[in-house]
C-alpha cells in the first residue's frame, strides 16, 4: 500500500527511472495484482444478471446492455475492456502511473463550483480509469433520483448543463468520457422524465461523434444506446439528429465504433417500427441528402433504413419517392454485392406497392428520374447493366399504368428507349424491356393528338381523367435530378422536360418527339432495329396525327430520302412506307405551293388526250408531296447509280405495291421526258421496262395497256412511249406489250440508222428472252393467226436480222420456224376471220394516237442521243490526242 501510494504521488515517474531496482519486483508484484483484481471483476460483471433499464441505483453499464431489445448486443457491449485494449494499445498506461491531463483537468476543475455535484464525484468523472467513472456515474443517479423525486428541475437541468459544458465538451478526454457516462446517468435516473430533457442530454453525445479519439466515440456510442433505451419514443422528434450522427458512425474506420452505431441502430430502428408518430415529411429531406453519400458502408445504413420505413404500413414512404428514386438507382450502381441486392429488394417493393396503388403515385415526377437511368452513360460498367435494365422495367410498368399521363414525356423516353432496340443477345431482358416500352408508348397516341389546342378545348375530347392530372415535376426536384445527373456523368445524355407544364390537359411532345426521331435517322452508328423502330414511329404519327406531322415534313424528307441508301431492306421497306403516306395523304394537299422546293418540281402531266392536271380517274389523286418525292428519287438514282443498279427495281415494285403502279410509271415518265442527262433517261428507262414486263406487282397495270380499249390506257401508253423512246429496244417492247405490232414494226426498220453498240445488242438479246417467257405467251399464240398479224411476224423477223449468230438468234429463229403457212389456216371459218377484223376496228377506233406523230418524236429523241454520245467520243479523243502530245 505505501509503495502504491509512493508511486501515486508521482504523476510524471517513467517506467524504470524513479524505483529503486529493488523495489521494482514489488512493484510489478503489485501491477499484476491490480490487473488480476480488475480483470476478475469485469468478468464478474459481464457473466453477471443484467438489470432492467430503469432499476434503481444501477447504471446501465455495457455489459447490463446485453439483456436489451435484440440478442446480439454481445456483439457490441460485451465487449471486454481487455480487448478494447488490445485493439487500442494506446490505453495500456501502467496502473500505477497518473495522466498528466488528468492530473490537470482534475487540478482545474478544483478551482471551479460544480455544485450539486460533490468534489469526489468532480474527481472520479475526471479518472483515466473506468471503474472510478462508473462510481462517479453511480453517485449522479442517486443524486439526479433524489431530484427526481423532489420534482426540483432546476437543479436537474443544472446537473445536466455542468456534465455536458464542463465534462463532455471538454478539452480533456477523460473529462469527456466522464461526462458521457454522467449523461448515461442522468437519463436512467430521469427514466421516463427523460424526454423533458433529451434535447440537453443527445446534443453532448452526438458531438463527441466526431472526436478524433475512436474510443471516445465507441464510449459517446454507449452513451447514446443508454439515453435512447430509456426514452424510446420520446426520441422521435430528435431522429434526424440522431440519424445524421449514426450516418456519420456507419462509416466509421474503426471495427468497435462501427459495431457499436449497428446495435444503436437497430434499437432505433425497433422504436421507429413500434412508433406511430414518426415524422416522415421532416425526415425525408435529410434522406435525400445523405442518399448521395457515395460510402459504401453510408450507402448501406442509408438502404436499411429506407427498406424499414417502406415495411412500415403507417408510414407511407411511396409519397415521396420522387424525392429518393434518383438516389436509390446510384445506389443500385455500387460495387458492393450486398448494397445492390438490398436496394434491388427495395426498388422491388415499391414498385410492388405501385402496382397496388397506381391512383395515389406520381407517375410525372418520376419519369424524367427514369429517362436519365434508362441511359448508360459509361458501357463499361456492368453495374449500368443493372440500372439500365430495372429503370427500363420500371418505365414500361410506368407506361401500362399512368397511361396518357407520361405522353408529355415521350421525347425523353424515346431518346431513351430507341438505342435498347438494337442491343445484342448479352443485354436480351433490357431490349425486351425497351420494346415493350417502345410498343406501349405508341399505342398511347391516338387521333385525338391531332386536334388543335382551341379544339379540344371547345370539344372536350382530349380532356384527361382524374388520373391523368398528375402533378407534373416540381422546380427543386429538378434540381436536384440535375444535379445528380452531373454527378454520375449523364450530362452528355438528352434529358427532356414536360412541353408545357401549365397545361391542364395532357398533349402530345410531339415537337420533342420529331426531333428524337430525326436525331436518330441522322446518326450513322444508329443500329438496323432502332432505324426501323424510328421509321415505325413516323408511319404511325403520320396515321394518327397527319396535319401537325406535315408541319415537320419539309424537314424530315431529305433525310428520309437518304435513308433509301440504307444497306438494310427491311430498313427501306419501312422508309417507303413513310415516303408513301406522306406522298399519299389527304393532309399534304394543303399548302400546294409550300409544299415544294421550287416551281420545277410543280409538275403538271400532259397527257394527250386528257385534260391538265388531272390524274387517271381509276386511281386517286396523289398529294403536291408525291411528285416531289417522284422527282427527288429520280435525282437519287441519277447521282447514286450503284443505288439504282442494286435497290433501284426493289424500291420502285414496292412503291407500286403501296401506291399505284399507274401513278408511279406516269409521274417518273413525265419527269424522265425533261431529264437532260440522255444516258441516266436510258438507263432509267430501261429498269422500268424490265419492271413493267416481269414483276408481278404490275400484272394489273400490263392488263390495262395490253387491250388498249380506254381513253386512260391510250393516254397512259402515249405518256410511257414519249419516254420510253430514250431506249429503242424498250421503246419496240413497250409496243410489243399494247400489240402495235405495225409501230414496232416501223421503229425496227429504223434501227437501221442508230448505231448499234454491244449495249444495244444485249439489249436485243433480253427482249428476246422476254418474248420467250410466260408474259408474252399471248404474243406467241397471235403468231398463229398469220393473216391478220403480218407486222408481228416481220417486226420478230427484223429483231433476228439485228442478232448476230449467238444463242438468241438460235432462240428465235426456231420459234419463227414453227410459224404456219398461210396457205394451210386458210380452213379457218369465214365469219371468225370477219369477227377479228372488227374488233380490230373497233380497236382502231377508240385509239386517238397519231403513230406518225410517236414515230416522229422518236427520231428527235434518238437524234439527241447521236449527239450526245458523238460530243463525248469527240471530248474522249481530244482528251487522249492532248495525252499523246
Amino acid at each position: 500500500m505505501v509503495l502504491g501510494r509512493l508511486l501515486q504521488t508521482s504523476p510524471t515517474r517513467k517506467r524504470g527511472t524513479d524505483i529503486c531496482p529493488k523495489l521494482r519486483p514489488l512493484a510489478r508484484e503489485a501491477n499484476w495484482r491490480r490487473r488480476s483484481l480488475a480483470k476478475r471483476e469485469l468478468n464478474n460483471r459481464c457473466h453477471g444478471d443484467a438489470l432492467p433499464a430503469d432499476a434503481a441505483g444501477q447504471l446501465l453499464s455495457p455489459t447490463s446492455l446485453s439483456s436489451s431489445v435484440f440478442s446480439e448486443t454481445d456483439a457490441f457491449f460485451s465487449i471486454e475492456r481487455s480487448s478494447l485494449r488490445t485493439s487500442h494499445p494506446e490505453i495500456n498506461v501502467h496502473p500505477l502511473s497518473r495522466d498528466p491531463g488528468a492530473t490537470a483537468a482534475t487540478d482545474m476543475n478544483a478551482e471551479k463550483d460544480f455544485s450539486p455535484l460533490t468534489p469526489n464525484i468532480v474527481r472520479a468523472l475526471n479518472d483515466k480509469l473506468y471503474e472510478k467513472r462508473k462510481v462517479a456515474a453511480l453517485e449522479i443517479e442517486k443524486l439526479v433520483r433524489e431530484f427526481v423525486a423532489q420534482n426540483n428541475s432546476t437543479q436537474i437541468r443544472h446537473v445536466i448543463q455542468i456534465l455536458a459544458s464542463e465534462f463532455a465538451l471538454s478539452q480533456h478526454p477523460h473529462s469527456r468520457k466522464g461526462g458521457l457516462i454522467g449523461l448515461a446517468a442522468c437519463s436512467i435516473a430521469l427514466g421516463k422524465d427523460s424526454g423533458l430533457y433529451l434535447k440537453e442530454l443527445i446534443e453532448p453525445v452526438l458531438t463527441c461523434f466526431n472526436d478524433s479519439d475512436s474510443r471516445l466515440r465507441y464510449y459517446a456510442c454507449e452513451a447514446l444506446y443508454n439515453i435512447v433505451k430509456v426514452a424510446r419514443g420520446a426520441v422521435l422528434p430528435h431522429f434526424n439528429l440522431l440519424f445524421d450522427g449514426l450516418s456519420k458512425l456507419s462509416a466509421d474506420p474503426d471495427p468497435n465504433v462501427k459495431s457499436g452505431s449497428e446495435l444503436l441502430d437497430r434499437l432505433l430502428k425497433d422504436i421507429v417500427t413500434e412508433s406511430n408518430k414518426f415524422d416522415l415529411v421532416a425526415f425525408v429531406p435529410l434522406l435525400r441528402e445523405r442518399i448521395y453519400s457515395n460510402n459504401q458502408y453510408a450507402r448501406q445504413f442509408i438502404i436499411s433504413w429506407i427498406h424499414v420505413l417502406e415495411s412500415v404500413p403507417d408510414i407511407h414512404l411511396l409519397d415521396y419517392l420522387p424525392e429518393i428514386l434518383d438516389g436509390l438507382f446510384q445506389i443500385l450502381g455500387d460495387n458492393s454485392k450486398e448494397i445492390r441486392r438490398t436496394c434491388e429488394v427495395v426498388l422491388g417493393e415499391f414498385l410492388k406497392e405501385i402496382k397496388k396503388t397506381p391512383s395515389s403515385v406520381k407517375f410525372a415526377e418520376m419519369a424524367n428520374i427514369l429517362v436519365i437511368h434508362c441511359q448508360v452513360a459509361d458501357e463499361t460498367k456492368l453495374t449500368n447493366d443493372l440500372i439500365q435494365l430495372t429503370a427500363m422495367t420500371w418505365m414500361r410498368e410506368f407506361i401500362q399504368l399512368a397511361g396518357r399521363v407520361v405522353l408529355p414525356y415521350s421525347s425523353g423516353i424515346l431518346t431513351a428507349v430507341l438505342p435498347c432496340l438494337s442491343y445484342d443477345d448479352r443485354k436480351k431482358n433490357t431490349k425486351e424491356a425497351a420494346s415493350a416500352c417502345n410498343h406501349s408508348l405508341m399505342k398511347l397516341v391516338t387521333p385525338e393528338d391531332d386536334e388543335e389546342e382551341d379544339e379540344q378545348k371547345s370539344g372536350g375530347t382530349g380532356s384527361p381523367s382524374k388520373e391523368d392530372g398528375q402533378p407534373t415535376t416540381e422546380a427543386d426536384g429538378n434540381d436536384m435530378l440535375n444535379a445528380s445527373q452531373e454527378s454520375v456523368g449523364f450530362s452528355n445524355i438528352s434529358f427532356f422536360t414536360p412541353a408545357s407544364a401549365d397545361r391542364p390537359q395532357v398533349t402530345l411532345d410531339l415537337d420533342g418527339i420529331v426531333q428524337v426521331l430525326d436525331r436518330h435517322l441522322h446518326d450513322s452508328s444508329t443500329g438496323m432495329m432502332t432505324r426501323i423502330a424510328v421509321l415505325k414511329w413516323l408511319y404511325h404519327l403520320y396515321i394518327k396525327t397527319p396535319r401537325k406531322m406535315f408541319r415537320h415534313t419539309d424537314s424530315l424528307f431529305p433525310m428520309l430520302l437518304k435513308t433509301l441508301s440504307d444497306e438494310s431492306d427491311e430498313v427501306i421497306l419501312k422508309d417507303l412506307e413513310v415516303l408513301a403516306e406522306i406522298a399519299s395523304s389527304p393532309a399534304g394537299q394543303t399548302d400546294l405551293a409550300g409544299s415544294c422546293d421550287s416551281t420545277d418540281n410543280q409538275l403538271e402531266l400532259k397527257v394527250p388526250g386528257s385534260k391538265t392536271g388531272d390524274s387517271s380517274p381509276s386511281t386517286p389523286s396523289m398529294n403536291s408531296y408525291f411528285y416531289k418525292f417522284m422527282i427527288n428519287l429520280l435525282k437519287r438514282f441519277c447521282l447514286e447509280r450503284k443505288l439504282l443498279e442494286i435497290r433501284g427495281a426493289f424500291i420502285i415494285r414496292q412503291l407500286c405495291l403501296l401506291l399505284h403502279a399507274e401513278n408511279i410509271f406516269h409521274s417518273m415518265a413525265e419527269i424522265l421526258l425533261k431529264e437532260e442527262d440522255l444516258k441516266f433517261a436510258s438507263t432509267m428507262v430501261q429498269t422500268l421496262n424490265t419492271i413493267l414486263l416481269t414483276s408481278a406487282e404490275l400484272f394489273q397495270l400490263r392488263n390495262q395497256l395490253k387491250d388498249l380499249r380506254s381513253q386512260e390506257s391510250c393516254a397512259l401508253f402515249c405518256c410511257l412511249y414519249r419516254s420510253w423512246c430514250h431506249n429503242p429496244v424498250a421503246t419496240v417492247s413497250l409496243c410489243f406489250l399494247t400489240q402495235n405490232y405495225k409501230h414496232a414494226y416501223d421503229l425496227i426498220q429504223k434501227f437501221g440508222d442508230l448505231e448499234v453498240t454491244v449495249d444495244f445488242l444485249m439489249e436485243v438479246d433480253k427482249l428476246v428472252q422476254l418474248i420467250e417467257s410466260p408474259i408474252f405467251t399471248y404474243l406467241r399464240l397471235q403468231l398463229l393467226d398469220v393473216e391478220n398479224n403480218p407486222y408481228l411476224i416481220k417486226a420478230l423477223y427484223g429483231l433476228l436480222m439485228l442478232l448476230p449468230q449467238s444463242q438468241a438468234f438460235q432462240l428465235l429463229s426456231h420459234r419463227l420456224r414453227c410459224v404456219p403457212n398461210p396457205e394451210l389456216m386458210r380452213t379457218v371459218d369465214e365469219s371468225k376471220y370477219m369477227d377479228s377484223k372488227q374488233q380490230g376496228s373497233k380497236r382502231a377506233s377508240h385509239s386517238p394516237m397519231d403513230y406518225n406523230e410517236l414515230l416522229q418524236h422518236f427520231d428527235r429523241v434518238q437524234c439527241k442521243h447521236l449527239e450526245v454520245r458523238h460530243q463525248r467520243s469527240g471530248r474522249a479523243s481530244d482528251h487522249h490526242e492532248r495525252k499523246l502530245m
